[in-house]
């Protein structure tokens, strides 16, 4: 399936409810009017994503937390052939420009490096990413 018509396929109530149980009523990146959302779409090479799951599981999100990435949700789809090999999360910056510099940072994050070098020790395990930037329209529930 392409990635156009996937997205498409998606449901937007089914990315609502997800995103309002990682949400909190503090002031944060979801409360500023400039806020942007972040969909990323990873596949990964045959066999690997467990390995991806892993280290999302108990590294990767928590960078992105230090990064000030809030994490929103993830996903992994129900049926082949995007079952066995891609992940599909939601991240919120407070900007565009936030996003880039989010991103710059954990790109240069030793830590980060350490983590990816350790889990890819036995080959890379993501073959290709896929990232739009989103934003809520007028009509659309907001996100606390």
């Amino acid at each position: 399936m392409k990635r156009r018509t996937w997205i498409q396929s998606l449901s937007a109530a089914s990315l609502v409810p997800a995103a309002n149980l990682f949400a909190s009523g503090e002031s944060d990146a979801t409360s500023a009017p400039s806020a942007v959302y972040e969909l990323r779409i990873y596949r990964c090479y045959p066999g690997k994503l467990p390995d991806l799951l892993r280290r999302f599981r108990e590294h990767t999100t928590k960078i992105f937390e230090k990064h000030d990435m809030k994490n929103v949700a993830y996903w992994t789809p129900m049926d082949e052939p995007q079952k066995s090999d891609t992940l599909i999360y939601v991240l919120v910056h407070a900007s565009r420009e936030a996003a880039a510099a989010n991103w710059k940072a954990m790109d240069e994050d030793r830590e980060w490096q350490a983590i990816r070098e350790k889990s890819e020790a036995s080959g890379k395990i993501v073959e290709k990413v896929d990232s739009t930037f989103l934003t809520l329209t007028d009509f659309s529930p907001q996100l606390r």
